[in-house]
């Protein structure tokens, strides 16, 4: 009777699972509760034994229904890879490929790669979109964009696949003339607090209530990193920036870099991920901007 189990049941058992009760499985599914009910009697007569306890207000899963769960998952996002591949190859090339990019991806490799994109694929469209932290996640969540650069957003949805692709180091820098930058040693958080702190604004609303390595109450939100980099070389207040793009700076003096006391919250790099939604891989122009991007 194993045999005759259905991609279809293990989805259903999944849902149920996922939202607590068949009611909500079936609006989940956009299926009668009575169906959903059906279709896990089925599971459950196939495999042998309840994956459901029902004698409560809410269904729960049981010992055997918890340990075949994770299973479940396994086998229904590998069909869910297999049917995307297959839709991928025949489909072809892409008509066109859209790409959002994390600003903290250095830009002079970000560059080469298009420059080389362009070479490879002279006749495929290429739109870049550079955001920070939520709004680089969000347009390929809802599908505007096939692949997604981030960085500086820390999570990766269950739905989505993702490929490392480098790190990217970061340090803390403020203007000459800024009072920490006369600081010697180690700065306090109790210290940086006490200034200014500039600081990335999400576009998006996935970061909503959340902060990333926000020390001080006195802060400046920007939506743009340049306009960031500009207002720390004025000494209009402190931050954290990729390296790549103060190194000129740190060299000429126009910026400082300050050491601050460690926190878990501050990493010492930006790792910079590839990402996609697993019901839409890239095709080969994406495949291929990836792997050199890579390379950067």
């Amino acid at each position: 009777m194993l045999d005759a189990m259905s991609m279809d049941q293990l989805r259903t058992f999944i849902a149920a699972a996922d939202e607590g009760s068949f009611s909500a499985a079936g609006r989940k599914l956009r299926r009668a509760q009575s169906v959903v009910s059906q279709t896990l009697a089925n599971l459950e007569l196939q495999v042998g034994f309840p994956l459901f306890d029902r004698t409560g207000r809410y269904p729960r899963l049981t010992e055997a229904g918890r340990a075949l769960l994770a299973d479940a998952r396994i086998a229904a996002n590998s069909m869910d890879a297999f049917k995307a591949k297959a839709r991928t190859l025949e489909e072809g090339l892409e008509p066109e490929l859209a790409v959002a990019v994390d600003v903290m991806y250095p830009i002079a490799a970000l560059t080469e790669a298009v420059h080389a994109f362009h070479g490879a694929f002279p006749s495929t469209p290429l739109h870049l979109y550079v955001e920070a932290l939520g709004a680089v996640l969000q347009p390929v969540l809802d599908g505007r964009c096939r692949v997604g650069v981030i960085g500086s957003f820390p999570d990766v949805p269950a739905h989505c696949s993702s490929e490392y692709l480098l790190s990217v180091r970061a340090v803390t820098v403020v203007a000459p003339s800024h009072p920490l930058a006369k600081q010697t040693g180690i700065v306090l958080r109790a210290d940086a607090a006490d200034h200014l702190q500039l600081v990335l604004t999400d576009r998006s609303t996935l970061t909503e209530g959340r902060t990333f390595g926000v020390f001080s109450p006195k802060i400046w939100r920007l939506a743009d990193l340049g306009a960031k980099h500009a207002f720390l070389r004025a000494g209009l207040g402190w931050g954290h920036m990729p390296l790549p793009m103060v190194e000129e700076d740190l060299s000429r003096g126009t910026l400082v870099r300050i050491e601050l006391e460690p926190h878990p919250s501050v990493g010492a790099a930006f790792s910079m991920h590839a990402i996609h939604r697993k019901d839409a891989p890239p095709g080969p122009a994406g495949r291929w901007f990836v792997k050199k991007l890579k390379q950067g």
